[in-house]
């Protein structure tokens, strides 16, 4: 099966590099899909800006193979852009299951209720622990008044980082994705990035990672799903796709998020990827099936950086309590 999905390149005078969540690109149908399942609480193993491109994929040049300008920063990487703000109204939430609350403001502190629909949803939020190990693909609800609010659960005090991707309901937005950072209240144990590994297993389910991620060259990542050693052939459309990509740069939490342009309902999901600098990455894949959405997680290393020490045999805590609006 050969499925292209295209990720959005850092690349030289690329002026979008990690940017906008949810850019579909040619060759995607409407995917006919069932009514939205409950994420299951489950555990994977080890586990100044220039505007983002509307789409996620403007601009890629598939031959780069030099990195942006530091002035380009990846997408997530800022609290306020475009003259649209992340605010959160809960930026010290407990430890364990509580309700997180936040807001889009504009340049006249107002907050944003008109947002531009993209697979199904309004807005997606993504929040991530800073050491990894900690991963949640969020669908928050609006209030009349743009207040959104959403259960999560955050399961160790720490750092976190929450991201809000949309596009404003205005002439010739541009999607944006915005970062703000979460901190949980405690006394703070932070784990090793999981080791370096093919194969994650989450539920049962085993996804392996194939191909390479390259700094500032375009290279296909396929990741093939099974259970009890044979290929899974039924999956689930999920939000308009067949599988979502969300890869998060060590140190910075540098965030992208895309979905396959086609493709069929597996084992095999492709991707197509540049990485926007050497380093060491954790990409979260998101599928359905059987009426549940689970996540694969694993860490890649690229240009030469050397792979974290194999951390103790823990699971990475995925996208459980995964909620939806």
């Amino acid at each position: 099966m050969n499925t292209g999905v295209k990720i959005t390149a850092f690349a030289a005078a690329l002026a979008a590099t990690f940017g906008t969540a949810y850019g579909v690109g040619k060759g995607v149908g409407p995917v006919e899909e069932p009514k939205e399942a409950e994420h299951g609480d489950h555990a994977t193993a080890p586990a100044p800006s220039k505007t983002p491109a509307a789409d996620g994929h403007a601009g890629h040049d598939e031959g780069a193979t030099t990195a942006a300008p530091a002035a380009d920063l990846p997408g997530g990487l800022q609290v306020s852009q475009d003259g649209y703000t992340l605010a959160l109204d809960t930026p010290t939430p407990p430890a364990g299951r509580s309700v997180l609350k936040f807001s889009i403001k504009d340049a006249t502190g107002r907050n944003v209720t008109a947002f531009t629909a993209e697979h199904g949803k309004e807005l997606h939020f993504i929040v991530a622990s800073r050491d990894l190990n900690t991963f949640r693909h969020l669908h928050p609800v609006k209030a009349a008044d743009g207040t959104w609010s959403v259960d999560a659960d955050l399961p160790a005090a720490g750092g976190y980082k929450a991201f809000a991707d949309f596009k404003p309901a205005t002439p010739d937005a541009k999607g944006i994705t915005l970062g703000a950072d979460l901190a949980v209240p405690g006394v703070h144990a932070p784990k090793p990035l999981p080791a370096v590994a093919p194969t994650a297993t989450v539920d049962g389910y085993q996804v392996r990672l194939g191909g390479t991620l390259d700094p500032g060259r375009a290279g296909e990542l396929r990741l093939t799903v099974t259970k009890a050693g044979k290929p899974v052939t039924d999956l689930q459309p999920y939000l308009g796709a067949y599988g979502h990509l969300v890869a998060l740069r060590d140190g910075d939490l540098a965030y992208l998020h895309v979905h396959p342009n086609e493709g069929g309902p597996g084992p095999d999901v492709s991707f197509t990827a540049t990485a926007p600098s050497p380093g060491t990455y954790r990409l979260f894949l998101d599928f359905q099936h059987q009426g549940t959405v689970r996540t694969a997680a694993f860490t890649v290393t690229t240009g030469g950086a050397k792979a974290p020490a194999p951390a103790a045999a823990e699971a990475t805590d995925g996208a459980a309590g995964h909620a939806h609006g």
